[in-house]
């Protein structure tokens, strides 16, 4: 089973694809993870790609699409992939598309996780560390994992450790720059959904409950 996965940051899409990957057992493939193995291995395309990012500049899709194809054609993407990451807009979705049908590989499905724009900041924004364990969800946005309250501050739902807040998620102009990028409808990655759901199934699954009861829909509709 091939599968893209989209949702904004904040809209619980790394967990999901975590549910998916280990479900139906196939390669959780992140392009961040596919430049870096190119840039350090060396690789023709990783060498060119490292050649923009050292400038500061984004690598076009000639270089990435190739990259990922690679990657999709590995021994353990036999049995199906979970890619996530890219396309990012309408122009790298096209290129994708393009690309798999002329390397003849089917796309089954793709994932939507549906959130609207302020509940996600409010997520992103919301997220607290815990000092003894950063597993320990903590958000202060989420109700299921909403931490616990002493003397005035909060506290670890579950250790009761100190909690605080990750720097780049509470820089609001960079969260906006991501979100702008994902909800532009014109040439942004909901311009980039709304292209494949003209061409395969696109399965979405409302992003607002939790963990459990998002992952339970979705897992259902992919059968």
């Amino acid at each position: 089973m091939n599968i893209l996965i989209f949702g904004p940051n904040g809209s619980g899409k790394g967990t999901q694809g975590a549910i998916v990957q280990k479900k139906f057992g196939v390669p959780h493939i992140e392009t961040g993870v596919i430049f870096r193995q190119n840039i350090s291995g060396g690789t023709e395309l990783g060498k060119k790609a490292k050649a923009y990012i050292d400038k500061g500049e984004l690598v076009p899709d000639e270089i990435t699409v190739p990259m990922i194809l690679n990657r999709l054609k590995e021994d353990d993407c036999k049995k199906g992939w979970l890619l996530d990451g890219f396309p990012r807009n309408l122009a790298q979705a096209e290129a994708l598309y393009e690309a798999l049908e002329k390397e003849g590989i089917d796309l089954d499905y793709v994932i939507e996780i549906e959130l609207d724009r302020q509940t996600s900041k409010n997520r992103i924004m919301g997220r607290r560390l815990c000092a003894n364990d950063n597993n320990h969800p903590n958000n202060i946005y989420i109700d299921a994992i909403k931490p616990a309250e002493k003397d005035g501050d909060f506290v670890c739902r579950v250790c009761g450790g100190a909690l605080s807040a990750r720097a780049d998620d509470q820089d609001e102009a960079a969260i906006g720059k991501r979100h702008d990028i994902y909800y532009d409808t014109k040439t942004g990655t909901t311009a980039a959904i709304k292209y494949f759901k003209e061409r395969v199934k696109v399965i979405g699954v409302n992003g607002l409950p939790g963990v459990k009861e998002v992952s339970e829909e979705l897992l259902s509709k992919l059968g």
